[in-house]
């Protein structure tokens, strides 16, 4: 076991998007004495789920303007473009490759530990379970040692939940993804994010076969384009109404504003600096309506496509390659090399099953964390030191990020951060909330002596 000295530690349970984001910007402060161990179980840094996407296609869905890993430095990513030959670094309106995302997290990272050198300790093991002690936490790893710490936070991000249909369904990416007939008719459930990059593997593969997409609403993402977010007064936002008053004082600022040639993408980026707000003052009622009928058509247009590759998913649409079906997804069955999916579309009464060499699921990545896969988020609920989120759309934290427990108790040492942090937050799923979260949380670990923040170069 290792034990802290008189230095403050802070352990970090997931090297991904938000374990390095939040590790960097506790290294970033030269006035905190602090020493930082970062776990990984799967050896890699600032990758995690989201930016291992290998194929040049699979896009950040954010301009490179809104990826700097650090909000009060807003060229950081651009000059790290640039100082590394990608051309995209000469316009903040491009969309970069996701591995290429990657690769900069990574370098933050390095930076990171060039600029405070003897402070922060990468380990490429996996976290099985924390424990609070008199001195501190210990978090415990599958390798039988212990790290003990001042205070630990749990950062694993997004968790993709098992795939439907008893295994028959397939993930995109996953072992059992083995190359298809390219004239064979596949069908992908969801038509979400999730969708077009199983779309993108397809036609990376030449594939032309039909490809059905099946999901409740039949709706596809909309496209970024580069318009200014509007200014909205925090007086003029009806926080802690109803879900249904708030759409329509919603709806009827997007007709206002198209109606004097805007663009509704500048109300919802407009709306952005109070989204967790807005979230945090609806009732427990109205967040669940929220959830159940609207998220999807909220997600479409918040969370938007790069515009060429929208461009590209509508020409598919139009040329009839790709089929959008309204349609609730009721079973699967294997038979031989073929699937027989079962739907039955909006508004219809029968049933109709569909024959197709493959079905991918793509419904998301949200996952009830007591059926988490993580060993570490399995033990917390099952011991009773954290708890699910009233909505069980990840665990129960206080405003400050600390775990509460199945008493209804916060921790005193242990944190979280980033996506399993959207029962209280919702809104922190993108770089740019998970940076604000992680410089907030830096910021209290290191005692709030934040002076003079150094900024990392960019080479």
């Amino acid at each position: 076991m290792s034990a802290p000295n008189q230095r403050h530690s802070v352990a970090i349970v997931g090297g991904g998007a938000t374990g390095v984001l939040l590790a960097a910007h506790l290294l970033r402060n030269e006035e905190a004495d602090i020493r930082v161990t970062l776990i990984e179980r799967e050896g890699s840094f600032g990758r995690g789920l989201a930016y291992s996407a290998v194929q040049r296609d699979h896009k950040v869905n954010v301009p490179s303007r809104g990826m700097s890993a650090f909000a009060d430095d807003s060229e950081h990513f651009l000059r790290w473009l640039k100082a590394h030959g990608y051309a995209e670094g000469n316009d903040p309106w491009s969309f970069v490759a996701r591995s290429t995302y990657g690769t900069y997290l990574a370098d933050v990272l390095r930076e990171a530990d060039r600029a405070r050198p003897g402070r922060l300790v990468v380990l490429s093991e996996e976290a099985i379970a924390v424990r609070e002690t008199a001195a501190g936490i210990e978090t415990r790893l599958a390798n039988g040692t212990s790290v003990l710490s001042h205070h630990a936070v749990l950062a694993v991000g997004h968790e993709t939940q098992p795939a439907r249909g008893r295994g028959i369904a397939v993930r995109v990416g996953s072992a059992r993804d083995t190359p298809l007939d390219p004239y064979a008719r596949v069908m992908i459930l969801g038509s979400g994010l999730s969708m077009v990059d199983a779309w993108l593997s397809l036609a990376e593969a030449n594939h032309k076969g039909p490809i059905l997409v099946v999901s409740r609403n039949g709706l596809l993402p909309q496209a970024h384009r580069d318009v200014p977010p509007i200014e909205i007064d925090a007086a003029d936002v009806p926080f802690g109404t109803n879900v249904q008053y708030f759409m329509r004082w919603f709806r009827d600022l997007a007709d206002e504003t198209e109606e004097t040639g805007g663009d509704w993408r500048s109300v919802v980026d407009g709306l952005r600096p109070f989204n967790q707000r807005i979230w945090q003052s609806w009732s427990e009622h109205s967040r669940r309506q929220f959830l159940l009928h609207l998220r999807p058509w909220w997600n479409i247009h918040r969370h938007r496509l790069p515009p060429d590759l929208h461009r590209r998913m509508i020409e598919a649409v139009d040329q009839g390659q790709a089929t959008l079906i309204a349609g609730e997804f009721l079973g699967i069955a294997q038979h031989g090399d073929m699937v027989d999916a079962t739907i039955r579309r909006r508004g219809a009464r029968d049933e109709e099953t569909i024959e197709v060499a493959r079905v991918y699921d793509c419904g998301g990545v949200s996952v009830d964390v007591e059926a988490s896969s993580n060993p570490l988020i399995r033990d917390l609920v099952a011991t009773g030191r954290g708890r699910p989120d009233p909505l069980h759309i990840g665990l129960d934290v206080t405003e400050d990020n600390f775990v509460i427990d199945a008493a209804g108790q916060p921790s005193r040492r242990l944190l979280v951060a980033g996506p399993l942090t959207r029962g209280r937050f919702f809104e922190i799923e993108a770089i740019p909330d998970i940076r604000l979260q992680c410089a907030r949380l830096a910021e209290r670990l290191t005692g709030g002596q934040v002076a003079q923040a150094r900024r990392f170069p960019s080479s």
